[in-house]
């Protein structure tokens, strides 16, 4: 089994685990090293299919067990989307391993087997259309979906050096990854929130209704969970509000906290 790429920056001293979305690289939070490199050390891993990784995974389950494999102490993990969903389920199958959980524009699953099958159906669809069409034309059709309408308001340069990386990927490994971490092979984690006490940060954009609305019954479910959906921003909170979301982050990591529930925080 090979390992798995990554890139370390920062020489803070809180060690955390970052987890990037679907059609992102460990280069994909190079950008918020200046304003959090103080008080982290990055370990920014490449997950399975992406880059040139192959993916030799069976599923979702075994992509959590490979991440938990490079922790030997209570980590701060933070993921987004994609990253995001295998961060909560690296908390819920190794609890002792996370310090921290700061989950970005995430979601527990999907609760119904029928909407899983459903939606497994559609990334079978949508990896044999990456198979087919090639990458080039899939990063095309998936940069204009509505879900990333915040990241199209970005500088033009800064799209460019995002399509770069993403149009990096081969079409084997982009598919392989949606079959292995998509939805649809998502387990549903929704029974087990209430049972996880693990100081938890859920960041959205308050234009991501779909994403924010999640968080927000996600929040009441959790013991020890704060949310904040930062205004005027959409899905990637950490590309288009990256000093705002890097405030908050600090404040998260700074704070001291207590095994009893905590109150919400929205804002």
């Amino acid at each position: 089994m090979t390992s798995l790429p990554s890139r370390r920056w920062g020489n803070g001293p809180m060690h955390a685990l970052l987890l990037h979305g679907f059609t992102g690289s460990r280069f994909s939070f190079d950008h918020l090293e200046p304003l959090v490199g103080d008080v982290l050390t990055a370990d920014c891993v490449e997950l399975p299919g992406h880059g040139e990784g192959r993916v030799d995974v069976a599923d979702f389950s075994d992509v959590i067990e490979r991440l938990a494999a490079r922790l030997t102490r209570p980590t701060t993990i933070i993921g987004y989307s994609q990253g995001a969903r295998l961060a909560l389920g690296l908390a819920v199958r190794h609890p002792h391993l996370v310090d921290r959980l700061v989950l970005e524009s995430g979601s527990p699953g999907l609760h119904r087997r029928h909407d899983r099958v459903l939606r497994r159906r559609a990334d079978e669809a949508l990896a044999s259309l990456i198979e087919a069409d090639g990458v080039d034309s899939f990063i095309a059709f998936w940069e204009q979906l509505p879900l990333f309408s915040g990241i199209r308001s970005l500088p033009g340069q800064v799209q460019a050096q995002l399509r770069q990386r993403r149009v990096s990927h081969s079409p084997a490994g982009l598919a392989a990854a949606l079959r292995v971490m998509g939805q649809g092979a998502q387990p549903d984690f929704w029974p087990t929130l209430p049972t996880l006490r693990v100081p938890t940060l859920l960041l959205t954009g308050s234009l991501d209704a779909k994403y924010t609305r999640l968080a927000r019954r996600m929040a009441t479910e959790l013991p020890l969970a704060w949310r904040v959906a930062f205004r005027g921003v959409g899905h990637a909170p950490n590309l288009e509000a990256p000093e705002a979301w890097a405030a908050e982050v600090r404040s998260f990591l700074g704070s001291p906290w207590t095994h009893e529930p905590a109150s919400e925080v929205s804002r």
